[in-house]
């Protein structure tokens, strides 16, 4: 039935859109329709007459219902010029927002119409221009003028909510009227035309719990005392209706969700009036012996609950704390029970609120006992020490069997067994202590050092006798006193140094002491010198008489080169009874220090280089002898690179370095196969030769007229000459020497002076001793060793 009615309502509409619009478009015929210009006299001053063109047409707005669905375009309107007489030479041209594309126009006649449905939520006006302009030549007649087409909006739209579903809170056992939520609705239709976008709120679902405010959509409470206990969450729906809420009118809906949140509004109860409990007489402090729990239906810190124990003849036996992730209540063991003294308590236990609501105080009392009822189990209990630990002292290097202290442990039971001491190695790892495992006496074994181990930290136990399993555990600490047995000494190792130029009475060091000894017999320190130089001529101590000492010089005027070392001994005592003293001996220096007191040197070596030269003498005497080594060591580097090798030191076969060269000569009768020139040496030609393998004593003159000519083709005088001038040469030692020849005449009496082909001589010479010097000389040995040598490395 009600989309019936909403469709009657909208066929309703659609006709009355088009009446409007017929009324429209007459309107806008009788509006837009102008007589041609007409000219208007006016009467200007002076009698001057004035001519006032009219416009052809004015512009009005045009209106045109949305969501028209008709088989025909709409018309719009109509557009006509004073100077159109309809001889079909006037055109009308339509441009701007929509033309041609939703607005068209007949060009003769004027007419728009909208091709399109439009809809007005999309756009709500279109702004164009029209222009009247000759058919044949395109020239404007009118001016062009806007105009706008208003889209008339209809009720198309429904309201619609923000959001699909709200959530919403408000507090248990509120007033009347109290706010909830506010929900608000949108209608797209204009708000300015008729009634289309009115929203009125009312309530589908809720009743009689809330309410809803019609102009607002404000939701609020409609019944008092709304208990979350009973029920926590509500569902609303709210409708909202456009025209006014009338019939007719399009509606939207949304769902609010409404939790009632806790308040404070109910105390806690215990769900019975006694409870039971029981504990063994060997549980320890701390120990659980029970829960009690009172319920609250409030929840969150409305619900938490705080125990207490408010009576009884337990109260200082047991405690009870609060479990708040439970809301329960523990009992606890406070103190040690003992069966044989009492063998049950009762407890008084109190409930309360944490938080409470003053607005609901008379709903009250929040709070609720109930009576705890504990009874003393009986149990074979282990031994206990009649104190939870021991402190003992002893004094250092007692002696083995001192007796330290007595432990005392007995058996809580009735049957009283007797007791049995030991000491827990695992704390006494080097054995200094034994008890007496009958009266718990402990004594030492060895000297005890306080420097070594100050405190010692062991453990007893104590087993009954018949049952070993019943044992019991104490600390034991005992303290060594110190003794005075440790003599003070130097705290660092010292080494002073003094001033040649030192002033009398002047200080150039401070000393103190360490003493390894406890306060008491360590502190003060007195420093003095030993009795035999108590007068030094040099050095002299003052006391400080803050555990220091200071060093001063007594004379003036040292000297690196009579003394540059002194030794002083210093006598330090301490303050324990009897007084340990040592003596420490402070090495001191002599240096050398400039004018302002500053040590330049220590060195004596350096005083004695430093009195006759100064620092930039000698600084260009080490200069100079740089350069003359730098000088010797390039002279050196270049002579090793002139010289000729005169023995072939390499370790290869010499054998591998054979040149051959397939030239023969034609004997000595042959002058004309070379120059002679070539074998003489450039530097015989003033005629000295010098020798490059030796440096000559003196310079060595050779004779006139042993020098032949140089161009000399005589091979004969040559070699002759070569020969008189190494016999004569006295600067040649006799050593050996290898002379080069440059030609060989043919038939030679002479055998071969090379030793390459020694190998496959016979010779009279033993080289087989060779083999025993070692791989140095291995290349040597097989060249001249033996043929049975070479046919075995062969």
């Amino acid at each position: 039935p009600k989309m019936k009615e909403d469709n009657c309502l909208h066929a309703a509409l659609i006709c009355l859109g088009m009446l409007y619009y017929s009324h429209a478009i007459t309107t806008e015929k009788l509006n837009h329709t102008r007589p041609s210009l007409h000219g208007h006299h006016e009467k200007g001053k002076e009698g001057q007459v004035l001519h006032r063109s009219k416009r052809g047409w004015v512009w009005n707005q045009f209106f045109v219902i949305e969501e028209y669905t008709g088989p025909d375009p709409v018309l719009v309107g109509r557009l006509h010029s004073d100077i159109d007489s309809g001889d079909g030479n006037i055109k009308y041209i339509l441009s701007g927002e929509g033309a041609g594309i939703i607005f068209v126009i007949d060009d003769k006649s004027g007419n728009i119409h909208a091709t399109k449905t439009l809809d007005r939520e999309e756009r709500a006006q279109y702004t164009l221009t029209a222009q009247a302009v000759d058919r044949n030549t395109n020239r404007p007649l009118e001016p062009p003028s806007e105009f706008i087409v208003k889209v008339q909006d209809i009720n198309d739209n429904p309201p619609e909510f923000l959001h699909e579903n709200y959530h919403a809170n408000v507090p248990e056992r509120s007033n009347v009227g109290t706010s909830v939520i506010q929900v608000t609705a949108s209608d797209a239709d204009d708000p300015t035309y008729g009634n289309s976008a009115k929203l009125v709120y009312s309530i589908l679902e809720g009743q009689p719990y809330f309410s809803v405010e019609a102009q607002t959509g404000i939701i609020r409470t409609a019944l008092p005392n709304m208990d979350r206990e009973a029920k926590e969450e509500y569902h609303v729906v709210i409708q909202a209706k456009d025209m006014g809420g009338h019939m007719g009118g399009l509606s939207g809906t949304t769902k609010v969700t409404i939790t009632l949140t806790d308040v404070n509004d109910n105390p806690p109860k215990f769900p019975q009036s006694v409870y039971q409990m029981s504990v063994s007489e060997a549980a320890v402090p701390g120990e659980e012996v029970g829960r009690v729990k009172a319920k609250d239906p409030d929840i969150g810190e409305n619900g938490l609950v705080a125990y207490s124990i408010i009576d009884g003849d337990g109260m200082d036996m047991f405690e009870i704390t609060t479990d708040y992730e439970t809301q329960e209540g523990v009992v606890k063991l406070k103190k040690l029970l003992d069966f044989e003294t009492k063998k049950s308590y009762s407890l008084k236990v109190e409930a309360a609120n944490v938080h409470i609501d003053p607005k609901f105080i008379s709903n009250g009392p929040f709070k609720d006992t109930v009576t705890v009822k504990i009874s003393v189990e009986d149990a074979d209990e282990p031994p206990v020490f009649l104190k939870p630990s021991y402190v003992f002292e002893v004094q250092e290097n007692a002696a083995s069997g001192t007796v330290v202290g007595k432990v005392h442990a007995k058996d809580p039971d009735a049957a009283n067994s007797a007791i049995r001491y030991s000491i827990d190695r695992h704390t006494d790892l080097e054995r200094y202590f034994i008890i007496n495992a009958e009266d718990g006496n402990i004594k030492t074994i060895k000297a005890l050092d306080r420097e070594e181990i100050a405190w010692h930290n062991i453990s007893v136990f104590a087993v009954e006798v018949h049952k070993q399993h019943q044992e019991a555990k104490v600390p034991v600490a005992i303290k060594v006193i110190d003794v005075n047995d440790n003599a003070p000494k130097f705290a660092a190792a010292y080494e002073a140094f003094v001033c040649e130029n030192a002033r009398s009475n002047q200080q150039f060091i401070t000393i103190s002491a360490d003493d390894r000894d406890d306060s008491a017999n360590g502190p003060r320190f007195i420093f003095s010198l030993p009795p035999e130089i108590i007068h030094n001529p040099n050095f002299t101590l003052r006391d400080n008489r803050d555990n220091t000492a200071s060093v001063l010089v007594r004379r003036e005027g040292f000297s690196r080169q009579k003394q540059d070392l002194y030794l002083l001994p210093i006598v330090i005592s301490d303050g324990g009874l009897p007084p340990l003293s040592s003596t420490n001996t402070l090495t001191i220096r002599v240096c050398g220090c400039d004018s302002n007191g500053s040590m330049v040197s220590c060195n004596a070596e350096a005083y004695m280089l430093n009195a006759g030269l100064s620092t930039g003498a000698l600084v260009a005497i080490l200069a100079c002898i740089v350069i003359l080594l730098v000088i010797v060591v390039l002279f050196v580097t270049l002579k090793r690179q002139k010289k000729e090798p005169l023995i072939v030191f390499e370790e290869e076969d010499v054998r591998e370095n054979i040149i051959t060269y397939d030239d023969e000569g034609g004997g000595e009768e042959d002058t004309e196969a070379f120059d002679i020139a070539t074998l003489q040496n450039p530097d015989g030609i003033n005629g000295f030769i010098p020798r490059k393998d030796i440096k000559p004593e003196y310079q060595y003159m050779p004779r006139p007229g042993l020098r032949p000519a140089p161009n000399s083709v005589d091979v004969d005088d040559f070699i002759n000459t070569r020969i008189q001038e190494a016999d004569n040469d006295p600067t040649a030692p006799p050593y050996d020497s290898i002379q080069i020849y440059g030609y060989e005449g043919r038939g030679s009496v002479a055998g071969s002076l090379s030793s390459l082909e020694s190998a496959t001589t016979d010779s009279d010479l033993d080289y087989d001793y060779l083999q025993n010097w070692g791989p140095r000389f291995k290349k040597l040995a097989d060249l001249y060793g033996s043929k049975d040598t070479f046919d075995d490395d062969s």
